[in-house]
């Protein structure tokens, strides 16, 4: 990104070319079944399909109508069907089950599955079980990355989070290498690559090997990416846990942002219908106020507001000529700025009311106490008070996650009463969430006696360091829960402020948490690109369970005409939340400021803020 004054600083890469080359792929998929077909399409690729293709185009490619795979009856009456689907069991079994139904009806068709981003060999397995293999044809479209906006993209994975860092899967890296062997073929090879995090570096590993087999096209190119980030969800699950209070991050806590895009219903359009909005930078209120703390956005459109009228009191004293141009130029652009401060201020009227009924500031001063590790005992009893009240069971197992991570795991009474409390108030069909959290790492129990911290201690002062390393993958899944003091202590994520904290004028990325707190991993981020490796940082990275590198490419390094280079990829494997998103860009404006070389305009790749991606 341009610092300000500087003419040679590079401008960030136009990722606008990952969506024509989806869109022209797809288009190609769809004349290889020339003639009218009707289109079946997987409900978590309508809202990225959205974005890629609209319908106009689909029906110029001789789509006849559109249909949701659900679980019910197909009513077609084309000769041709055409399945674009995610590569799931469920979804190939789906379209066995039209093919069986037409052969039962004794109904000829052509059937065309178009998996995406990939397809997996379990799919042609089904394929063959079900009977159906030569029935079918089948192709991929390798629709790897979105973007959402001039700095954000997403792979749209939502299974990845769940089928890496919970099962163990690990099907979804070949498509994180495939993903980043599609940048480096547009953008040029990369400066320096760091990361940290064992899907991070099996990722890495994988995407060099495709590398290899290609190498040469991509080196000749100026890189427009410098750098490339990889973390690990699981190097930071507290971030993840902690409420949101940046615009967009609420925005997404209330109403849930989908690939880019908000639904904002009747209470808030002041209408009979509900508005689907798209939320980037080409909105003119949202991207003031998108990064900003929830307490500061009332002030801005307030005088957006005020502003706005002013503009439009100016045509009072304009004679035929001026108010002539004022229609044709300005009034449209008025117009939808003034329907776009609307849409926000009801927005911001809606979250007001909803966090107020879920007692919101008592929450965030919960939340507070716990990353500080302050009055756990009257935290726990709000978290107890929460699930009796049945305020959220969402809110309720993330603030029990939040409180056995910030303290090493929940003692044994705490965990089965908290537990308990929970099953009876939100049901029993929540045995297995417990299960699931408890082998992800996310909602633990200290062992009896002593805690892996003092496990640790013992330990290293038995045997070498040799031998210690040897031990790290028995310690793994202790690790996961017992260090967060450690690591805050070392990187100082709790902010030591004189006063009350300035949010409307924050000097660190800690107004994202109302000054409480610094995400973990973009301290992590901030910190190796300040000292341009991990020198300095062994203690933190053997308290995150090490799995961190940093490799230069030296063809590109060397190069004098590529030092001013100021972009940065960041690649989260396993999703983000806005909260980080918003962080980046406050560190990527303060290095900007400070025109200090190579600290670049951070870039995040979200992957479903929500949990998983890739994204």
């Amino acid at each position: 990104m341009a610092s300000p004054g500087r003419r040679d600083a590079p401008e960030p890469p136009d990722f606008a070319v990952l969506k024509r080359l989806a869109r022209d792929q797809l288009v190609y998929l769809l004349e290889q079944l020339p003639g009218r077909k009707d289109l079946f399409i997987d409900a978590d690729l309508m809202s990225p399909l959205d974005r890629i293709a609209n319908v106009s185009l689909l029906k110029q490619h001789e789509v006849d109508k559109l249909y949701k795979v659900e679980n019910k009856p197909v009513v077609s009456t084309s000769d041709q069907l055409c399945f674009l689907v995610r590569p799931r069991i469920r979804n190939v079994k789906y379209v066995a089950d039209v093919v069986h139904a037409d052969k039962a009806a004794g109904r000829s068709r052509k059937y065309k599955i178009i998996f995406s981003p990939q397809k997996f060999y379990v799919c042609e397995m089904v394929l063959e079980e079900e009977g159906i293999y030569g029935d079918v044809t089948c192709d991929e479209w390798s629709f790897y990355l979105l973007p959402l906006d001039d700095d954000l993209i997403s792979m749209e994975l939502p299974e990845f989070f769940r089928d890496y860092f919970l099962e163990g899967d690990h099907r979804w890296i070949n498509t994180v290498a495939r993903a980043l062997q599609l940048l480096s073929s547009l953008y040029g090879p990369f400066a320096k690559t760091y990361g940290i995090g064992r899907c991070a570096k099996m990722a890495y590993e994988l995407w060099r090997e495709l590398e290899e087999e290609v190498e040469g096209d991509s080196q000749a190119r100026r890189p427009e990416i410098g750098h490339i980030f990889f973390v690990d969800r699981d190097m930071d699950y507290v971030t993840a846990l902690c409420s949101q209070v940046v615009y967009e991050g609420l925005v997404d806590d209330t109403f849930r942002i989908k690939c880019g895009s908000v639904d904002f219903g009747p209470d808030i359009t002041s209408g009979d219908r509900s508005i689907k909005l798209l939320l980037n930078a080409q909105d003119k209120v949202f991207a003031e106020i998108r990064n900003e703390h929830f307490t500061n956005v009332f002030g801005f459109l307030s005088q957006k507001a005020r502003n706005l009228q002013a503009q439009y009191d100016r045509r009072r004293g304009m004679d035929i000529k001026q108010m002539k141009n004022f229609v044709s130029q300005e009034l449209k652009g008025l117009k939808q700025e003034h329907r776009l401060l609307s849409l926000h201020i009801g927005a911001c009227e809606s979250i007001m009311k909803k966090k107020t009924k879920q007692d919101f500031q008592e929450l965030i001063k919960t939340e507070h106490s716990l990353l500080e590790g302050f009055d756990i005992r009257e935290s726990a009893s709000f978290i107890e008070e929460h699930i009796d009240r049945q305020v959220s069971p969402i809110e309720s197992l993330r603030l029990m996650c939040l409180l056995s991570i910030t303290e090493n795991g929940l003692i044994p009474k705490d965990y089965r009463s908290l537990k308990t409390q929970y099953l009876q108030s939100y049901g029993p069909e929540h045995l297995l969430t417990f299960h699931n959290l408890k082998r992800i790492g996310l909602l633990t129990e200290q062992s009896p006696g002593e805690t892996f911290t003092a496990v640790e201690s013992k330990v290293s002062r038995l045997v070498t360091d040799r031998a210690a390393g040897k031990l790290t993958d028995a310690f793994n899944s202790l690790a996961r829960k017992s260090n967060f003091r450690g690591i805050s202590k070392k990187l100082g994520l709790i902010p030591r402020v004189d006063g009350e904290y300035n949010l409307k004028m924050p000097r660190d990325m800690a107004y994202v948490f109302s000054g409480a707190y610094v995400p973990l991993s973009c301290k992590i981020i901030e910190q190796v690109l300040e000292r341009r490796s991990w020198l300095g940082l062994e203690e933190v990275v053997r308290l995150l369970n090490g799995n961190e590198f940093a490799v230069t490419d030296p063809a590109v390094e060397d190069n004098p005409t590529w030092e001013s280079q100021r972009v940065i990829l960041v690649v989260f494997l396993g999703g983000c939340t806005f909260s980080e998103i918003s962080a980046l860009r406050f560190l990527g404006k303060e290095k900007v400021a400070e025109t200090v070389p190579d600290c670049p305009l951070a870039r995040g790749e979200a992957k479903d803020p929500a949990l998983p991606p890739s994204d």
